[in-house]
């Protein structure tokens, strides 16, 4: 309390760096209250060392001053996240990874919150983390030290995006995906809902938010997606402000939509010192949006129309957004705030949509699609990734579809077609997401084809 005491009035920038400097003591907190068997506190706890500045963030730019005063942006109490979990209609799963530095352990906390409002515990030692025969060819002395939580899921992710021979990178993903599926899913697989239909919205923490869950293999090799419908939130305080904002802020973008697909793409220098350089044009996201605006009934911005005045002037009407091009992640103004979009340059704009630019829309749509590479990346902290994700949710935005890594064009056109078919049948963004990875599974079995984008936020 002394320290949240110092946290009013300082900017959002200020206020991620402060929780970040602090966040430990959360963890210490739930330890102990783990200790004395206070399961539901140590939840409590959980929620208030995650995603506040985020939150608040949201709150002041979507709720009216009124409204912002009822709820002040308190952390959810337990009470609260019972409500929220069946307002939802989702079992809620909360993770927690808390790094001792005084017995040199780490230890994960999971708590399952089902729409009933029960709430069951699970714990999982990752002190001495070993992936069986992972690398089958080194003798024992060569073989790397025991990987942290943190080196398996980065390992993880580099093995879904190569390029090598798929035999040998083919059998050392599926054992880290089995063996993230054996530390996440496994100890809570008995809570987990047995209809497909029912929705399970994980809420990661710190480099959990990397975790494709969707293409987790179990012991019988099927992928999580196979079993359940999946969505992410940075915090279960943040479902029930987007809950709030729809109540108060009807959709008012009818149905129209703004799809847009490879620009004549700006020059960007990505880091610091660099000359500026032309990015590479997408061809194929020109494609992709001629086929979904076609299924949305637009016109859609491509090439050189695809400038930021004209995004611009649509982007605030429209309820649904598509946007195939290029996400970059560096951040190119020095705002504390990383992300940008790429569009065409014109004599008025640069052709980068910021994300501090993003924040100071009001957009009314109800969903925003960003069908290009690493759009879910970002800065990990304690409030959640800093990025193009956080900001379009701080713009009013209650449902994003982002990429977790490089997605391939063609398995990634056929995937956001179907997609945008299911969800004109049932209107249900993650089943429609599911729908759309199970077909195209079919005929791009690798999950690094189809498992790359996660839904983020409010499912209907």
């Amino acid at each position: 309390e002394t320290v949240e005491s110092l946290r009013p009035g300082l900017s959002d920038a200020n206020k991620v760096s402060f929780f970040e400097t602090l966040s430990k003591s959360y963890g210490v907190l739930q330890q102990v209250l783990i200790e004395q068997k206070q399961i539901e506190k140590a939840l409590e706890i959980a929620e208030r060392g995650r995603a506040r500045a985020f939150v608040e963030l949201v709150a002041q730019n979507n709720l009216s001053p009124e409204k912002l005063n009822l709820i002040s942006v308190k952390p959810p109490n337990f009470s609260d996240i019972k409500r929220i979990a069946k307002l939802q209609n989702a079992t809620l799963v909360e993770y927690s990874v808390i790094v001792d530095q005084f017995k040199q352990n780490s230890t994960l906390l999971i708590w399952v919150v089902k729409p009933d409002g029960g709430v069951q515990f699970r714990s999982v030692d990752l002190t001495n983390l070993k992936i069986d025969n992972l690398v089958p060819m080194l003798s024992p002395e060569e073989l790397p030290p025991l990987p942290s939580l943190n080196e398996l899921i980065q390992g993880t992710r580099a093995s879904l995006e190569s390029e090598i021979s798929a035999l040998t990178v083919g059998n050392v993903k599926n054992k880290q995906l089995n063996k993230l599926y054996q530390l996440l899913i496994e100890p809570i697989a008995d809570l987990l809902p047995e209809n497909p239909q029912d929705r399970i919205i994980f809420i990661p923490h710190q480099d959990l938010l990397l975790v494709p869950f969707q293409a987790l293999i179990d012991e019988q090799g099927n992928y999580l997606i196979q079993k359940h419908t999946i969505l992410t939130s940075p915090s279960i305080q943040l479902l029930q402000l987007i809950a709030e904002q729809q109540k108060q802020q009807p959709r008012t973008g009818g149905n129209t939509a703004l799809v847009l697909g490879n620009p004549q793409m700006p020059k960007v220098a990505l880091n610091p010192g660099e000359e500026p350089k032309l990015l590479q044009p997408l061809p194929a996201s020109e494609k992709e949006a001629i086929a979904i605006a076609k299924l949305l009934k637009t016109e859609p911005l491509l090439g050189e129309k695809a400038t930021e005045s004209n995004v611009i002037q649509e982007i605030e009407n429209a309820r649904y957004i598509h946007l195939a091009t290029h996400g970059i992640l560096s951040n190119l103004r020095g705002s504390g705030i990383p992300g940008a979009i790429a569009l065409s340059p014109s004599p008025s704009h640069d052709g980068l949509l910021t994300s501090e630019e993003i924040l100071r829309l009001n957009l009314t749509a109800d969903l925003v699609v960003l069908s290009a590479c690493n759009t879910g990346a970002g800065t990990i902290t304690s409030d959640g990734i800093l990025g193009l994700s956080r900001s379009l949710m701080a713009a009013g935005v209650p449902s994003l579809i982002v990429s977790l890594w490089a997605v391939d064009d063609t398995p990634t056109f056929e995937l956001m077609q179907t997609f945008y078919q299911q969800l004109q049948q049932t209107h249900d963004k993650p089943q429609a997401l599911r729908q759309a990875m199970l077909i195209t599974m079919k005929n791009y079995p690798e999950p690094k084809h189809w498992a790359g984008f996660i839904v983020i936020g409010q499912a209907e």
